[in-house]
C-alpha cells in the first residue's frame, strides 16, 4: 500500500467527482446548467430510452443529466440531494457564477452564508435540486476545536460580495475558469446509519458532528466531502425512482485505495461491485456511490 492509504480510511487526496441528476427536461436543464453555471456539455450518449450528458468545465466532469422524464418528482422530505456543491479556485470565478445563476430567470436564490472556512451561495435548479457555489477560505485559517472543525453559518450579504468580487475579466472566462464538485450534502433517514455506510464503511472521517440532525465527513482533513442530514427527511426510508439524485462519485488515487475499501465493504457484509478501476455500493437509501481512479473521461462516465 502507498504510504497514505489507510485500512479504515481514505486516501488523504481523495476528492469527488460528477454528481448524476435525473432530469424530466433535459435541454432545458442542459440550457440552464450551461447559463447559470458557465458549464458546457462534454459527452453525450443514448442508453435505450435514457439521454445520459455530462456538462463541466474546461475538461472537468461536474455533472452528468439523465433524461428519464417519466420518473415521478422527488419527494422534499425522502432521502436523495440536498445540495450538489461547486467549488471554485478564487472570489472572482465565484462572483462570475453567482451573478449569472442570479441573472438567469430560473434560478430560485436561497440564501448565503459565511461558514469560516468557506463562502457559500445557494440556488435552487428548474427541477428543485440544490445547489451551493462556494470557494474555500486557506486552511491555515480553519479552526480545530476538540478534534473537529469550526463551522457556522453566519451572514454573508451578495450585493456586496459581488461588489468586491466581480470582474468582466472573470465573466468573459465562463467555463475556462476552474471548477469541481467540492461535496455533496444529501438528505438521509437516520444519521447514524448514515455514519455506519459514509464514515465506517466508505472510509471519510467525521469532521463535525456537533450540529443536531448532521453529520460532516471527508477525507485528508478537508471541511467535508460529503455532508448527510435528516432536517427534512427523517424517518426517510429507501427511495423509490424518481427525478433528482441519481448516483454520486468519489476519485481516490491509486488501486490500493479500492483494495482497501473492497476489504472495508467486504468485513461488513456490504454487496458491492469492482472492476478493477472502480467501486460501485449503493447506501441504505438507494442512492448508488462509485469510487473510482483518477482521470474517469467524460466517456468512461457515460458508460458506467
Amino acid at each position: 500500500m502507498t504510504a497514505q492509504t489507510n485500512d479504515d480510511h481514505l486516501h488523504a487526496d481523495t476528492s469527488m467527482g460528477a454528481v448524476t441528476l435525473r432530469v424530466g427536461d433535459l435541454e432545458s436543464m442542459s440550457g440552464y446548467y450551461a447559463a447559470a453555471f458557465a458549464m458546457v456539455p462534454l459527452e453525450e450518449r443514448t442508453r435505450g430510452r435514457e439521454v445520459h450528458r455530462v456538462l463541466g468545465r474546461g475538461s472537468t466532469p461536474l455533472v452528468r443529466l439523465v433524461h428519464t422524464p417519466d420518473l415521478p418528482t422527488a419527494d422534499p422530505r425522502g432521502a436523495g440531494l440536498f445540495h450538489t456543491a461547486f467549488l471554485f479556485d478564487d472570489a472572482a470565478a465565484l462572483a462570475a457564477t453567482v451573478y449569472r445563476a442570479a441573472q438567469d430567470p430560473r434560478s430560485r436564490f436561497a440564501g448565503s452564508a459565511d461558514h469560516l472556512v468557506s463562502e457559500a451561495f445557494y440556488f435552487t435548479d428548474p427541477e428543485g435540486n440544490g445547489v451551493e457555489l462556494y470557494t474555500d477560505r486557506a486552511r491555515d485559517q480553519w479552526v480545530l476545536r476538540d478534534g473537529q472543525i469550526e463551522m457556522a453559518t453566519l451572514a454573508l450579504d451578495p450585493n456586496d460580495y459581488l461588489r468586491q468580487h466581480l470582474t468582466q475579466d472573470a465573466l468573459d472566462a465562463g467555463a475556462t475558469r476552474a471548477g469541481a464538485v467540492g461535496h455533496v450534502h444529501l438528505q438521509v433517514g437516520d444519521v447514524d446509519v448514515a455514519r455506519a455506510f459514509y464514515v465506517d464503511a466508505l472510509g471519510f472521517e467525521a469532521t463535525q458532528a456537533t450540529y443536531p440532525g448532521a453529520l460532516f465527513a471527508a477525507a485528508g482533513g478537508y471541511h467535508h466531502h460529503v455532508a448527510m442530514n435528516s432536517w427534512n427527511s427523517r424517518g426517510a426510508g429507501p427511495r423509490a425512482a424518481a427525478l433528482g439524485l441519481g448516483d454520486v462519485s468519489v476519485t481516490v488515487p491509486g488501486r490500493d485505495d479500492l483494495d482497501a475499501l473492497i476489504a472495508r465493504l467486504r468485513a461488513r457484509g456490504i454487496a458491492h461491485d469492482a472492476d478493477g478501476r472502480s467501486v460501485r455500493v449503493t447506501d441504505p437509501w438507494g442512492t448508488q456511490v462509485t469510487v473510482a481512479l483518477p482521470d474517469l473521461s467524460p466517456d468512461e462516465l457515460l458508460a458506467r
